[in-house]
């Protein structure tokens, strides 16, 4: 069983925008956290209470919002179609910290989409076309002989970005910072947005 003992949390350690107390953990994960600090749970759930969960990558995160990119096909889009909100989880065992977000989302415009899309490995950029995300498919090779073609088509010329390939950001309504400790006595406060711009900052039992 985890014993913590990475410190501890007041409220007088938190900054009043989440955004900032965000950054400055994110910044602490990446230089404490050896493997994909920005790894995150994306729960969506639709209208009947279905609910799903996947690990995503946090592509970038600004007071607008947290954003992550995918298949505009997949199962996670059209819940997100449906139900147009989402809970994040970040999980940094080398703190032995956690934080959640919920709320609404929605797509990224074309321009962050294409600009981000130019950053990607060619690879990976293949591979958005290659793959019809979420569908049942024959086998690998069917997979591999598609990859093959689009390296094919597109070997001397950049990789578009695929029409339905893009960004979600889901804009925050409540924050959750979580810090491990000893006792199972952990630290828990919450931002929860009053009005625009106008968090409240509450400490939860654990």
């Amino acid at each position: 069983m985890s014993e913590y003992a990475h410190g501890q949390l007041l409220e007088s350690d938190l900054d009043p925008s989440p955004f900032t107390q965000f950054g400055k953990w994110f910044e602490e994960a990446q230089q404490k956290q050896p493997d994909l600090p920005e790894g995150m749970s994306v729960a969506t759930a639709l209208p009947d209470g279905s609910v799903f969960n996947r690990i995503c990558l946090l592509k970038g995160f600004d007071t607008r919002g947290f954003v992550f990119f995918t298949n505009y096909n997949s199962h996670k889009a059209a819940q997100l179609h449906e139900n147009p909100r989402a809970a994040l989880c970040w999980w940094w065992p080398a703190l032995g910290r956690s934080v959640r977000v919920e709320g609404a989302v929605v797509r990224t415009t074309e321009e962050e989409s294409d600009e981000y899309f130019a950053t990607r490995p060619r690879g990976s950029q293949l591979g958005a076309w290659a793959s019809d995300q979420s569908k049942v498919i024959m086998g690998r090779g069917d997979l591999d002989e598609r990859y093959r073609q689009l390296e094919a088509t597109y070997r001397d010329s950049p990789v578009p970005r695929p029409p339905h390939w893009g960004g979600y950001r889901v804009i925050p309504v409540m924050f959750e910072f979580w810090q491990g400790r000893a006792d199972r006595l952990h630290d828990r406060f919450v931002y929860r947005l009053r009005d625009p711009n106008d968090w409240i900052i509450e400490r939860l039992a654990p």
